[in-house]
């Protein structure tokens, strides 16, 4: 890789910035932790981009995340537990950053080579390319977890094909390789053995332009097109019980389909915390209303810290993270007990708290 017009713009043990003739090149460095994104990330990452979105001489920033197993893994929500003053500030500088790289006027690629989910798709999921290999995992696994699929999820998961984002928000269901580029989470797909290439690739073109990025991405997708989608003989399913308004008819449609695939699906999903479901399809169906991420995400800003003042998410953190035992105890327990009071709470502005984020 050349390093000719190399400088460091910023850096510290867990994110590296550099730049690298006219690219901005962004490093998630923790990959003994899955590169899980932290505030002290955020923070050095934030500021940079918009140093290098200001700067005529950067002319495409890129993304990607230290060694084989993942861009990035999620936050780090572990670091919450017993620290409520860190998750008020987490949000809203989370979503600041993700809101950035959805109005970036310079292009902007993200190399999702590896796991990629939670936090991990806010970075990359609103850029503007966003490039997949054989070894990406991508999932957002939060109703599980006691939250919700942040991050700007409710605002492009339901502006995928059919209801396959109500489908993804709701199961965590998991798209590894093509099929990320397939559901429309990526917009290309090579083998890993290639990404090293495209990078210096990319960062060694003369005089880069968005058509000359584009036209570098798509001569490299080219080579490996093929395949198929795993979930294309489902979708219809999909479509047709995920449609439903409320988990209660989501719920019906499945029992109603009855089919081994719908079953299962069903009691996967009422394992799921019933406050996160709840919680979930109405930020879904108000993202979809949304005029602008920046809209999307500060109604998940209110959605996440009414979260952290409830129990679910130290709980699913606990069960799933930290004991591992699987077996997370909801409060409420059931679906039943989740009335539209406890919804709307989550949606009341904050005003202290909603973050400033430009469209």
């Amino acid at each position: 890789m050349s390093t000719s017009g190399h400088r460091n713009a910023a850096t510290n043990d867990e994110a590296i910035l550099e730049v690298r003739n006219s690219v901005g090149l962004i490093t998630l460095n923790r990959p003994k932790a899955l590169n899980v994104l932290n505030l002290n990330m955020i923070n050095i990452i934030y500021p940079t981009m918009l140093e290098w979105e200001k700067d005529p001489n950067i002319q495409l920033i890129i993304m990607k995340g230290t060694g084989e197993k993942a861009f990035c893994a999620g936050g780090d929500v572990k670091e919450f537990l017993g620290n409520r003053p860190l998750s008020k500030e987490f949000f809203p500088k989370e979503y600041r950053l993700d809101n950035l790289t959805g109005i970036l006027r310079t292009p902007f690629v993200a190399l999702i080579d590896g796991i990629t989910m939670g936090g991990g798709v806010g970075l990359t999921a609103h850029g503007r390319y966003r490039v997949a290999t054989e070894r990406t995992l991508f999932a957002m696994p939060e109703t599980g977890l006691g939250l919700h699929p942040d991050v700007g999820g409710s605002y492009f998961l339901p502006r995928l094909q059919g209801k396959l984002g109500m489908y993804l928000a709701l199961t965590g269901h998991r798209l590894k390789g093509r099929d990320a580029y397939f559901g429309g989470i990526a917009t290309h797909f090579v083998e890993s053995q290639v990404i090293n290439e495209l990078e210096s690739k990319l960062i060694n073109q003369q005089n880069i332009t968005d058509d000359s990025v584009r036209q570098i991405l798509n001569q490299y997708h080219a080579k490996y097109e093929g395949g198929e989608f795993s979930l294309a003989k489902y979708m219809d399913k999909i479509n047709k019980c995920f449609q439903g308004n409320t988990i209660e008819e989501i719920f019906a449609l499945l029992q109603e389909d009855g089919s081994e695939w719908a079953i299962k699906c069903l009691k996967h999903c009422q394992k799921m915390s019933p406050s996160s479901m709840k919680v979930t399809i109405r930020a879904l169906q108000e993202g979809a209303k949304a005029p602008s991420l920046a809209d999307a995400l500060r109604i998940e800003n209110r959605i996440s810290q009414e979260m952290m003042e409830r129990k679910d998410f130290y709980e699913g953190v606990r069960a799933i993270l930290i004991d591992r035992d699987h077996n997370p105890k909801w409060d409420p327990a059931t679906f039943e007990e989740v009335t539209d009071e406890i919804v709307n709470a989550h949606f009341r502005p904050i005003w202290d708290s909603d973050p400033a984020l430009p469209k």
